[in-house]
């Protein structure tokens, strides 16, 4: 199984070509370099390096949840990467926040009058659920320039029409009419139902687009009246109505009926993100090639490609050809750096414990990636994960078996500092 090319620096830091990880398992048996950071893996030549590297290119396929990344070396995919977001998890903290911050004024500050909505945005400001895909993204395109001689960057620069997937009646305007609507609209219903049939759940079949509602029966083209089906379920269906066709299985027919209605709320996250990463992107002085959402999938289709968000990453703009040298990109889930709550509470909301504003303890830190060897005791063995920090110098480690508690700090060794985003492959 193949994995990603390991990133290359000499002695001064300056980016050389990837190199495949049994040349860099070499250099470092052979004490010619040494490990520079776990993630992404990079390793530090002890000499110095004349001679220009080959440039790579760096692809990317923004979306409202995941992106994708993909490092190009001769037409090859050297490294890949699958970047998740946590705009949901920011949106749901701020309207919490909000809801207690109002509750609070109702009923501390009744007296006070009400301010004036005077209050302006900077032009270009995005909410923070949405800034952060575009602060997540740079930091990683710029981490990888960091690492890697880069030339250019492509970026796929998707618009999805959202008047239009609400309602496809609506004419007069040009835009409205566009080209991709139709790819628009398979496209988002493929991914609103997870690219399997709404009726049976198969994956395999060829899946269609179905009318919930039958047009024979006043239904509409409305995004919200379509689904994805397999050829036998929409033949079966018919022109019936879905409460009698799935008369005996009034789950399905709920969870159907439920996510037909599922708000637009992707689409449009990828619509106000797109223009702003791009200008981030022109900031890096580096030349910028931007692509269709059509052009990403027929390339993707014209290679025999699966799809997945690095792949599509690799597939952006315009390619003759691709070699996949890897298959096992580098998961980055972002987690955040904690909140700065003094008082943790229960589920009532009722003050249960102090939370101490010391976070290093005997050098570690809540969230660091630790390997720890205990050599006796009834921990005996060696763990690795990340660490929950005590200051009395017990922790406990989180490895892929589960929790481990109880281990002394003594025993631990630092891979990976906390930087705000949980690794897996």
């Amino acid at each position: 199984m193949s994995v990603n090319f390991v990133l290359v620096l000499d002695t001064n830091k300056k980016p050389l070509t990837p190199c495949k990880p049994g040349v860099a398992r070499s250099l470092l048996k052979a004490e010619k370099a040494a490990v520079f950071r776990r993630y992404p893996f990079t390793i530090i030549l002890k000499k110095e390096v004349m001679s220009q590297p080959k440039q790579c290119q760096l692809k990317i396929d923004p979306g409202s949840k995941t992106t994708g990344l993909a490092l190009i070396l001769n037409s090859a995919v050297v490294w890949a990467g699958e970047l998740t977001h946590r705009g949901q998890q920011i949106k749901d903290a701020l309207t919490s926040r909000r809801q207690l911050r109002r509750s609070r004024r109702f009923r501390k500050t009744r007296y006070r009058l009400p301010r004036f909505l005077n209050r302006t945005r900077p032009i270009g400001w995005l909410a923070p659920s949405l800034n952060h895909r575009v602060e997540t993204t740079m930091t990683w395109v710029n981490r990888l320039i960091k690492f890697c001689p880069i030339n250019s960057i492509s970026q796929e620069l998707v618009r999805f029409d959202t008047q239009k997937l609400q309602n496809p009646e609506v004419s007069g305007v040009k835009y409205q009419q566009g080209q991709l609507y139709g790819y628009e609209i398979r496209e988002y219903l493929l991914e609103k139902w997870h690219r399997k049939c709404a009726y049976c759940g198969a994956t395999e079949a060829r899946l269609e687009i179905e009318h919930i509602k039958p047009k024979s029966k006043g239904g509409s083209d409305r995004v919200s009246n379509l689904a994805i089906a397999c050829h036998d379920c929409n033949q079966t269906k018919g022109n019936q109505d879905i409460e009698q066709f799935l008369s005996g299985k009034p789950d399905l027919l709920k969870r159907i009926l439920r996510q037909a209605k599922s708000p637009l709320k992707d689409a449009a996250a990828v619509n106000s993100t797109r223009s702003k990463l791009y200008n981030e992107l022109k900031l890096t002085r580096l030349p910028v090639e931007t692509g269709s959402g059509g052009l990403t999938k027929y390339n993707r289709c014209r290679l025999g490609l699966p799809k997945t968000h690095w792949l599509d990453a690799a597939c952006v703009g315009t390619i003759d050809k691709l070699i996949v040298e890897t298959n096992q990109p580098l998961i980055i889930k972002s987690t955040g750096h904690g909140n700065r709550q003094m008082c943790g509470t229960n589920k009532n909301g009722f003050p249960v414990r102090h939370r101490s504003n010391q976070q290093v303890h005997f050098g570690f830190k809540t969230g660091d990636i630790v390997k720890a060897n205990v050599p006796k005791g009834k921990k005996l063995g060696s763990y690795a994960g990340r660490v929950l920090c005590r200051a009395k110098g017990s922790f406990d480690i989180s490895t892929a078996k589960g929790i481990v508690s109880g281990i002394n700090h003594k025993y631990c060794q630092s891979i990976h500092k906390k930087d705000g985003y949980n690794y897996s492959l």
